[in-house]
């Protein structure tokens, strides 16, 4: 258990260190705001070809060596990114691709290995794993906070990391169990990873994670400016309700776990998607920024079990766990790469506040498709002795 919480705290760690130091890379590379996202872009696209192939990958050779050949992919991919700040952008592009690749496919192999040790200990701690992630980030962006106050070059701090997490998370996962790999059941038939794509209650499942994943996105994306543009607040207090949208979701990870065991996996995340739903209409409509604030904290808790609860209901079958995550993920991760933009699209009409209706609309679907959550017959058997039935 604790390599998985050290792998998703590394890789959170990793993640925010690198965006830490967007600003100093284009300063370094002279690039203007337009070429700058396109760059950025790269990395997604990284992550995206990577997690369709992630189900085949974490099935043929398991949990453990994926993440440890991933993460040494993404720890070079950032490395290239830091000596690219010296040398060019289209080395730094490179550099994003690959570590874009590694950590798709990373992300894929700690959540089979995550939801094999939740299966293992016979309740819910997925989430828990996920807020591993997020105290990681907090980490890494204090870390990127005191290399700008000490005026440390770029290369040397992403190589630094690169370093760290090179060498890190291989020598953490060494503990992994033999989750999601081909011969973890030798007297069952092999189920092909791609299979995945053609299951209804895994594409509803997606589009479950999808519909959180994009409330999750565009709350990190656009609260911020949101709270400034709307209702005319400050640049501190702007930044102060992405703070509380981070804590709020985290502290429901952390603590959701138990409810999730309590009340059942399908009532939890309806009435979880419910919650952030009227959270989002708090902020968008509420008459001050104090309620607003309000809005975000409901906002943020009623996001924070959707994805890692969704990846767990895939997963619910260990034999054909890493087809579904893969798949799952897949989906999910279309939202992060969506969301914001559709959201800044549509706010350069109606000013960003309006613009977030629309995640009210989506979690109104994702509400509705949390049935599809419902623990599997042939899962483990804790999901009947621990979860109450679920309506």
């Amino acid at each position: 258990m604790r390599a998985v919480y050290a792998s998703f705290l590394l890789n959170g760690a990793g993640t925010a260190s690198m965006l830490s130091r967007v600003p100093q890379i284009r300063d370094a590379l002279h690039l203007r705001p337009g070429p700058l996202g396109l760059l950025l872009l790269v990395a997604a696209i990284g992550s995206l070809v990577s997690l369709p192939l992630a189900g085949s990958v974490v099935y043929r050779f398991g949990s453990a060596r994926t993440a440890m050949a991933m993460s040494v992919t993404w720890a070079i991919g950032l490395a290239i990114v830091a000596i690219g700040t010296r040398v060019g952008t289209p080395m730094v592009a490179i550099g994003l691709f690959i570590a874009g690749f590694g950590a798709g496919q990373w992300d894929v192999a700690q959540n089979v290995e995550g939801a094999a040790v939740e299966q293992g200990i016979g309740r819910s701690i997925m989430a828990r794993f996920h807020a591993a992630f997020s105290i990681g980030t907090v980490i890494g962006a204090l870390g990127g906070v005191a290399m700008n106050a000490l005026h440390v070059d770029p290369i040397w701090h992403l190589l630094t990391v690169a370093t760290l997490i090179g060498t890190g998370v291989p020598w953490q996962v060494r503990g992994f169990l033999p989750a999601g790999t081909a011969d973890e059941d030798r007297d069952a038939e092999q189920h092909d990873p791609w299979h995945a794509w053609t299951e209804r209650r895994t594409l509803l499942i997606g589009l479950f994670v999808l519909c959180m994943a994009f409330s999750e996105g565009t709350g990190n994306d656009w609260l911020g400016v949101a709270a400034i543009d709307g209702y005319g607040a400050s640049a501190a207090l702007g930044s102060f309700a992405y703070v509380a949208f981070v804590v709020a979701m985290t502290t429901g990870r952390w603590f959701g776990p138990r409810v999730l065991d309590r009340y059942g996996r399908v009532t939890v995340l309806r009435a979880s998607a419910l919650c952030a739903l009227v959270g989002v209409v708090i902020v968008v409509h509420g008459p001050s920024l104090a309620t607003a604030i309000v809005g975000v904290l409901l906002w943020g808790l009623g996001s924070a079990l959707g994805f890692p609860t969704g990846i767990s209901a895939a997963a619910d079958d260990p034999a054909r766990s890493a087809g579904r995550v893969s798949t799952v993920a897949t989906i999910g991760y279309a939202a992060f790469l969506a969301g914001p933009s559709l959201i800044g699209t549509v706010g350069n009409h109606t000013g960003v506040l309006r613009a977030l209706t629309i995640t009210a609309a989506v979690l109104a679907l994702g509400a509705g498709l949390a049935s599809a959550t419902r623990p599997l017959q042939s899962a483990i058997p804790a999901d009947a002795a621990t979860v109450p039935p679920t309506p």
